[in-house]
């Protein structure tokens, strides 16, 4: 064979297996990452790996068979898929589905994570549930190898009570077993959400947006602790976008609230005083990391803020938001709607 002829059978060779790989990659994905139905499926004993992966196809809870086959291959799970009832939904992934087949889910309890937890308020759920130790999560997520998640961020400089998972677990509801209640497994399961409903979905925004998935991630948290209802969002994420990009201080005192672990209560003056990066009353900039898990809804904001004239906003007692263009607007309804001398951005 001469050297064209080599060369071009090499090429043909790299375009099928970048093609096959990037088959094996979307196969592995949610059949439908929004749908979270539940749906039944039923495994009768003795059946094969095949057999398996083909009920689970013709339930439509996976792509693929072969992808699926592959995966329980590679990770050494064939003949290990358990047979029985499985509560299963087109939300999950591949991994997701051999993990369930793997250990049941024959009791399970629907697991709300609500928009705004950070690793604490989880790890204190858990505790609550009866399904962890106090601390155990908290624990995980500084301790636990999580390399297999490459969006996440270096731990240096970040607050030690979030680590480099605060902002990136998911906030949904999910169905978990109790007797096989895996805090290491969850974290993980939260963390892969996350790429698949954020990531594979707004890779493009995020590259679009010109700023890096960090910075839209912590700037989404900021949106979710300050905005009360989702009509808001847009408005703020403006507003503190426009006061970064001008070097300005964005005074949150959510950020302060975060690093002082004082979610209620009256913020002080020592309060503001705080000598933490994280204090963005003190210091301009975001703050090193995420103060909280974000929504979609804040995530959207963050990627996509409004244009408009406005730099301050505060809210008064009843929850309503009021914008000003100046400093001195701003003062004034500080006074007008909160009283003389209380601390607003």
């Amino acid at each position: 064979m001469d050297n064209s002829s080599m060369k071009k059978c090499i090429a043909a060779a790299a375009l099928f297996f970048a093609s096959a790989f990037g088959w094996y990659q979307w196969s592995l994905r949610p059949v439908s990452a929004r749908d979270e139905s539940r749906v039944t499926v039923r495994i009768e004993a003795g059946s094969s790996t095949r057999q398996i992966a083909n009920v689970l196809h013709g339930q439509g809870v996976i792509r693929s068979p072969l992808a699926l086959r592959i995966l329980a291959k590679w990770q050494r799970s064939e003949g290990r898929l358990q047979a029985g009832t499985f509560i299963l939904t087109r939300s999950m992934s591949a991994a997701d589905v051999i993990e369930a087949m793997l250990h049941g889910k024959a009791q399970e309890i629907a697991l709300t994570i609500p928009e705004g937890f950070t690793v604490r308020d989880i790890d204190a759920l858990l505790t609550k549930k009866g399904l962890s130790a106090t601390g155990a999560f908290l624990r995980c997520s500084q301790s636990c190898d999580l390399s297999a998640f490459g969006f996440l961020p270096p731990s240096a400089g970040l607050a030690t009570r979030g680590g480099k998972t605060e902002g990136y677990l998911f906030p949904d509801t999910y169905f978990v077993n109790v007797e096989q209640f895996s805090t290491e497994a969850f974290l993980s399961r939260l963390l892969r959400t996350f790429r698949e409903r954020v990531i594979d979905i707004s890779a493009d925004t995020v590259a679009a947006s010109g700023r890096s998935l960090h910075e839209i991630i912590t700037m989404a948290s900021l949106i979710e602790e300050e905005a009360v209802g989702d009509g808001e969002r847009p408005a703020i994420s403006g507003i503190l976008w426009k006061r970064y990009d001008q070097k300005m201080g964005l005074g949150v005192d959510a950020t302060v609230r975060y690093i002082l672990d004082k979610p209620t209560g009256t913020i002080t003056a020592g309060d503001l005083n705080v000598d933490s990066p994280y204090n963005t009353r003190k210091f301009r900039g975001l703050p090193p990391g995420p103060i909280a898990s974000p929504g979609l809804p804040s995530i959207s904001a963050a990627l996509k803020p409004a244009a408009h004239k406005y730099w301050y906003y505060l809210h008064d007692r009843a929850g309503n938001i009021h914008y000003a263009q100046t400093n001195e607007e701003h003062n004034l309804n500080r006074i007008t709607y909160l009283g003389k001398g209380h601390p607003a951005l």
